[in-house]
Parts: structure tokens; sequence; C-alpha cells
């Protein structure tokens, strides 16, 4: 039997930066100090980054050897004791990256650490805390005044809030995928270097397995899936001059573990959760998909089950579950400058032949395979259409798409309104999704490490053998996804998933022999703990998007939520209401910075300096960012650029950041949206939230949506109103549409108008196609067909007068007119009938 490959541990765990004038020395070593690796960076380029590794693996004597001779070179006098030339700076966990805004680069260190979970005796940390340092010595600093702003900025992503990082497991995949990995036959890693081999160790060396009589053990380190790795833009400028070792990705999310006693075998319960670095945002900012299929508030959530009393890939039995959530993979967005708790969903683009759904769901497909399994939260009947246009959209598209699939591999899509079912007092929300997501996990499956456990045999269960998924002599497969969605992906989705996972959970316990059957009740200790890891984990995804915890849990739509609940629900909405409206336009802005989606240039706008973040996110649409927007209105154009807006004589002539004040109204308005009416009143707060439970009031929000608010510009004091002032065309649109046109212009309207009929006269058969217009002449308009004064030459098509006839008998056949067959036709259909029939 092949042996099983075992991952490569980080080399680097511990860091030290030291410092000299000219140099920083980055000395990082394993957890047991015996072996090191030495990065130097240069410090006397003002803006490049000049990083070298020399790839050599150091004993801790070699270490302090170097050390020893860098502190006696860099002293200023030879021999002096009293001066050190090196000096330690910080000491860290490992580099989250290297930044640079307008002057040179910083680098930006782990300080803290706190071990969250345990995986197969991986370990998993959150970042408590880091440091960023800048590399450039003061001597050649290139100060830039808009450079502390950027920092501020780029600080505002919180990386002790919910990121984390392992030395030796892949967070970006799931654990189906990195013990697939673990699991390739020696013959596929020949390709491995020798050196490969000497620096790789078996992680379970220590656990008694026997490694001997094997042909070796290769170390496995695959490539992160980059979608939920955060820092990749970070590291991108070093990832082809350093050593594997100094990589290390951060996923952005929750990760969370309990550990449960089932008949006294100690059991621990993963929680991860990937949030998307692709589309990344909040709430009202970010909704919908871009244009290469990433959507908003994507995130993918997998449960881990291992038996703790082995903790060893290759010796313990482990089994996982995921499931994906993420916005309507439509073009769609909510129009925030109303102010309104529940602004307007509009789309923003036509797309029939859902193009931006079918680049997302070919990526679900490629991650996960078939079936892709739709459950849509939206709600299906309204009052006034809101929710609801979403889910038209969504099913067109679905439909559309399937069309092009296999039937055995087509998108299931499952509708279900469930603010709908929450208000009626006959239904039970949960017992109903309960159905939902024992269908799901029956065609997806799960994924285990070991074979069926002879649970199934000894104790038989009828819904084991309708398992889905894929069978192999190893385990169990999880094949396909469920991907549940409501308007927002927090409130409904949180628990639908938590539902789905509470399914999935009782067939892993079933699967490892902890359980009789694959059925978990409410009010067991599994299920209680199951619910916090998932209350935390939706708090947690809430916060990050939403900027609240989240407001309607499991025990809400359970109806056992205490009465004080309710209070907390206000607040939690009330506080998600200011966020959005006050701090999600500067979240925004630091997200962008920190991914890389926006780069600062010199020369060009600043980041907050852009109406819009669209083209940052549409890679493929047309750039305007190269200029601000004023540069691309009339100079004519005031404050407002509509050419309905009534203005005054002395506003013309005013460009849109023409003064500074100006240009601080504009970046006022765009980013806290000071003229926003006071809060809602606690009964309409309780009830626009994410997860509206109630009815849709039908007068909701019908000031704002039928009246048209009127912006008027004034240089005085207080605002007047004029009424029918006419301008005079030239003042606002910059030229007279009144007046003739000019020789110039006329003479090339003649020339295109002689070019038509001269192009007519030569195709003379076509006449007779167009008999019916009144005057007998056909009025062609040139495209691109020039006589004389251009280089090419083009010639109309031309009609043959069979293409003709069947074009009129075409025609004639949708009026009810017939043609009458002919002897070739009879023929042809006596001779298809005797081979068809006879």
């Amino acid at each position: 039997m092949p042996a099983a490959a075992a991952p490569i541990i980080s080399l680097v765990q511990k860091l030290v930066l030291y410092e000299t004038r000219a140099r920083y020395f980055l000395v990082g070593s394993n957890h047991a100090e015996t072996k090191y690796r030495v990065l130097k960076i240069d410090r006397t380029e003002p803006k490049d980054l000049v990083i070298i590794d020399d790839r050599h693996v150091y004993t801790q004597q070699e270490v302090r050897e170097l050390l020893g001779r860098l502190d006696l070179g860099n002293r200023t006098k030879m021999g002096q004791k009293g001066s050190s030339g090196l000096f330690r700076a910080v000491s860290a966990f490992g580099v989250v990256g290297f930044v640079r805004f307008l002057e040179g680069y910083y680098i930006v260190l782990i300080t803290k650490r706190r071990k969250m979970a345990d995986i197969g005796g991986h370990a998993i940390y959150k970042i408590e805390d880091t440091n960023m340092i800048y590399i450039p010595n003061d001597s050649v600093r290139i100060t830039h005044p808009d450079e502390a702003r950027y920092l501020r900025i780029f600080q505002n992503v919180d990386l002790s809030s919910n990121f984390y990082f392992s030395y030796s497991y892949d967070l970006s995949h799931s654990l189906q995928y990195n013990l697939t990995v673990l699991r390739m036959p020696l013959e596929m890693l020949k390709s491995e270097t020798t050196q490969t081999r000497q620096e790789s160790f078996d992680i379970f060396e220590d656990e008694g397995l026997i490694t001997q009589g094997r042909s070796g053990v290769f170390g496995i380190c695959s490539e992160p899936y980059m979608k939920y790795v955060w820092n990749g833009e970070l590291l991108d400028i070093i990832k082809n001059t350093v050593h594997r070792d100094w990589l290390l990705y951060i996923i952005h999310g929750f990760c969370g573990q309990s550990k449960l006693l089932i008949y006294g075998r100690p059991v621990y319960v993963t929680l991860i959760a990937r949030r998307s670095s692709k589309f990344a945002g909040t709430r009202f900012l970010k909704r919908g998909a871009n244009c290469e299929g990433d959507v908003a508030n994507e995130v993918e959530t997998e449960q881990i089950l291992c038996d703790a009393s082995v903790m060893s890939f290759t010796a313990g039995s482990y089994s996982s579950y995921v499931q994906v959530r993420g916005s309507v993979p439509l073009y769609w967005s909510q129009d925030i400058s109303t102010m309104m708790p529940k602004p307007p969903i509009t789309l923003d683009q036509a797309d029939p032949f859902a193009h931006v759904a079918a680049l997302h769901f070919d990526q679900m497909l490629q991650r996960f395979g078939s079936p892709i399994i739709i459950l849509n939260l939206v709600k299906e009947r309204e009052k006034r259409k809101h929710e609801r246009i979403l889910s038209e959209e969504l099913v067109a598209a679905v439909t559309y798409l399937n069309q092009f699939l296999p039937p055995e591999h087509t998108i299931i899509y499952i509708p279900w309104d469930m603010a709908k079912y929450t208000k009626s007092k006959l239904c039970n929300v949960l017992d109903r999704l309960n159905v939902i997501a024992e269908s799901v996990v029956k065609k997806t499956g799960f994924f285990v490490n070991r074979p069926d456990s002879y649970c199934s045999i000894l104790r038989p269960d009828e819904k084991w053998n309708e398992l889905g998924g894929c069978v192999i002599p190893t385990g169990r497969l999880q094949t396909g996804v469920l991907r549940t969605n409501c308007v927002d992906c927090l409130d409904r989705t949180n628990t639908a998933q938590f539902m789905v996972g509470k399914c999935a959970l009782a067939y892993q316990l079933y699967s490892l022999g902890l359980i009789d059957k694959p059925n978990l009740q409410f009010d067991t200790d599994a299920v209680r703990l199951f619910e916090e890891l998932y209350e935390d984990h939706g708090d947690t995804l809430s916060l990050q998007y939403g900027g609240s915890q989240l407001v309607h849990r499991v025990k809400t739509y359970r109806k056992i939520a205490p009465w004080t609940q309710h209070s907390k629900d206000i607040m939690q909405t009330l506080s998600r209401y200011y966020s959005n409206a006050f701090s999600d336009a500067d979240r925004q802005d630091s997200i962008n910075l920190f991914l890389g989606v926006f780069h600062p240039t010199e020369g060009k706008p600043h980041l907050w300096e852009l109406p819009t973040d669209f083209y940052l996110h549409h890679k493929n649409t047309m750039r305007l960012l190269a200029t601000r927007r004023s540069d691309f209105m009339p100079k004519t154009v005031g404050i407002d650029p509509s050419p309905f807006t009534v203005r005054k004589p002395d506003e013309t002539g005013k460009s849109v950041l023409g003064n500074k004040s100006n240009r601080e109204e504009a970046v006022l308005q765009r980013k806290t949206a000071a003229s926003a009416p006071p809060p809602p009143s606690e009964e309409a707060a309780s009830s626009s939230s994410e997860d509206d439970s109630g009815t849709d009031r039908e007068d909701e929000g019908s000031v704002s949506q039928r009246s048209t608010p009127v912006k008027m510009t004034d240089t005085g004091d207080s605002a007047k109103v004029t009424e029918n002032v006419v301008q005079p065309m030239k003042e606002v649109y910059g030229i007279n549409l009144s007046e003739g046109l000019s020789e110039e212009d006329l003479s090339i309207y003649l020339r295109f108008e002689q070019l038509g009929q001269s192009q007519h006269r030569q195709d003379k058969s076509s006449q007779q196609f167009c008999s019916r217009c009144p005057d007998g002449v056909i009025k062609l308009t040139p495209i691109s067909a020039f006589s004389q004064d251009n280089i090419y030459e083009v010639q109309p098509p031309r009609v043959d007068r069979k293409s003709t006839e069947i074009f009129q008998a075409h025609i004639q056949a949708s009026q009810g007119i017939m043609q009458p067959l002919g002897k070739e036709d009879t023929s042809m259909y006596r001779e298809y009938i005797r081979n068809r029939y006879l």
C-alpha cells in the first residue's frame, strides 16, 4: 500500500527583526529553534523593495555567528563596546506582507497570536496584534503629504479581528481537498527534488507510526485557493523572490472549536468560515455580483468533526461538510442616498443571457462539482415589489442556464419564503427547514476519511442507503454544495445554514459510530453547543458585512426567545442602520486599499476623491479613473450636472470640484450622507431589518420613492427658488442648437445623402423587395461606405432573386398565405416518408 504524504510544516514560525542603518535582517526559525532562515531587506531605496533570500538553512550556532559579525561590522568605531551596531527591533510570528502607498514600503508583522483550534495536530491561530514598520531609512525618505491619510485608511482594517492562519494546514481549502492531496500515492510525487525531501519531515513521526520500509516520506504544500486569501496582494511582490517558508497566507471570517463527550469519547467540532476576498465590502455598498462572477458577502462555511482520541490524519477519523452563502448573482444594488431603512432594489444592468450568473455557477461547479443547490429565502409575495424582483430574475437566470447543462447536472432551485412562514402561527419554520436539509444532505453527501463503520451494518438505517455523494474505498466524498441566500445573507441565511449543518452533523456522528441513528434532537448537549457555534459564526459575519450582530436568531424562529430579546433586536437593527449610514464608506475604502483593489499612484485621483469604486471591481468595463468626474463634464455645468436643473446666470462656469469647500462638500455627502432623516421608531426599526418577518407596509417609503428631491444651489446665505427662468442654450449646453448649420456641416450632410442615393442606384435588384414603399425609393443609411475620400472600398451586399423569393414566402406564410408545393417539394416529401416509415 502506498504511503500517505505528509504536509510540510513551515520552517518559519518565530521571527526576530534586527535593524541597522542600511539593512533590516529578518531571522526566522522553526518552533524548536533548531533551523533558521535569514532575509536581508535594503533600507537605502526610497521607493523600491529590495529583498535578498539566500535560501540557506542555518543552525543556531551559525545564526549567532552571523549576527555577531553584523553587530561588529556596523559599530561606529571598530572595537567599541558601548554602542551596538545591530538593534533588535521586534519579535513576531509571521509576515502578513509588504505594502506601499506614495512613499516607501512597509512591512506588516504578526506580533501576537492565539490558538483557536487544532485539526489533526495542526494548530490554527488567530491574529491578536500586528506591527507595521516603515522600511526606508529617514535619510532617504521622500515625504508625501497624503501618506499619513493612506496609512490611516489601511490600518482601519483591524487585523486583530477574525484573521486566521496556520503554519501547516491550508485554511483556504476544505478538509476534503487537503486530505485528498495528503493521500496522493508516491508515484505521483517523484518529481520532488532531493532538497525538498531533506527539508520536509513527517509531522506524525512522534505518534509512533511505522515509517521504516517506505520508499520515503514526501512533503505536500498545495497552492492556496486565492479567492479566500486576504493577504495575497501583500505577498505578491515577494512570492517569486523568497522561499516558500516565508509566505504565510491568512483568511478572514470565523473559526471556532468546541469539545464534546459522547459516551466518554472526546469529539472536536470545528466551524471555519472563509470570506471571499473578491468583490468584498460592506452591506449596501456591495450587492449582487461583479463582471467576473464574484458575489458580495460570499462565505464558505465548513464544519469539521473529528474523534479526538486519535489526533492524526492518517490514523484518526475525520468528517466535514461544506456549504456556501452569497448575494444573489445578478447586477443589482440599493440606493442608500435616500437613507431609508429598506432602500428600493434596482437591477443595474440587463443580463438576458445570464452571463454573470453563468460565471458564478461555473466557479462553483469547478470547486464543488454537481449538484449545485440554491436555497432562496427571498420573499415571494409582496404588496409592493421589493425582494421579489431578485427572485424573478434569479429564476429566469437558472432556467436559462439549465438548458445548457446535462439533466443529471442541472442547478437545483429551491424557493422558500421564510418570512411568510415565520409570521404564520400554523407553520413551524424549523420543521420545514429540516425537511429541506434532509433532501439537500442526501443529494450532496459529506466527507469522511474512513470506510463505512460497522454501525451501518449492526444498526442499519434506511436513510443511510439513500445518502448521495461519492463512495470510495477510503471513505466518502461530498459532491456538490448548497448555496443559501436571502437579501443580505445574514439572519435568515444563518438559521437555514444551521439547520442544514445540524442535519449533516447527525450523519457525521453516525458515520463515526458515535450515535445509533442519524438523527439529532434540539434539546441535546451536542445541538446546544452546535447552535452556540453557529450563533457566534453568524454574529461575526454579520458584524463584518452588516455592521451589527444578528437581529433574528435560531431561538427567534423557534419562538422560544425571551421577552427581552425583542429590545435587543431593536438595538441591533439601529446599530446596523447607523453603521450602514455613517461608517460603511470608510470601511469600504479600507477594504479596497488592503486588498489591492486600489493602488495609490502619483498624479492620479486619490481614493477619497473617487465618486464610486464601480470601475475598481469591474475590470472589463471602461476605465474612467484616470481623471476626475468633473473633467468629463462641460465647464458650464454646475454642481448638479443635470440639464433640467434651474440655474442662475452667475452660477455658470463653476466646476464640480472648483474650490475647496465644494470638494469637501462632495466628499462629505458621499461619505456620511449628512442630510439623513432621524432614525425610525422602535416599531419601524424592529420590522425594517434584513429579515423582516412581518408584512410589508403599503405606504412604506412612499414619500422617498414618489417624490423627487429638488437640489438648489445658491451663492448667498439663503436659498431662493427661481421660477420660469429660461437660460440661453449656449450657456447651458455650450452650443446654440437653434442656429442653422455651418456650410462645412451642411456639405458633409449632403455628401452622405448623395452617397445613400448612389448606393441605392447600384443595387436595382433590391427595389422589388421594397416595392411597398410609398415613393418606391429605398432610403439607405450609409455606415462605412465612402466612395472617393476613403482608402477602403465597401460595397453594399447584393441579394439574389432566390433569396428574395424565399423571404417573401416567409412573410406571406406569417400572414396566412401559403405557397403551393412544387414538384421538387412533393418528391422530397415522398422520399422522406418512404425512408422514415417504409
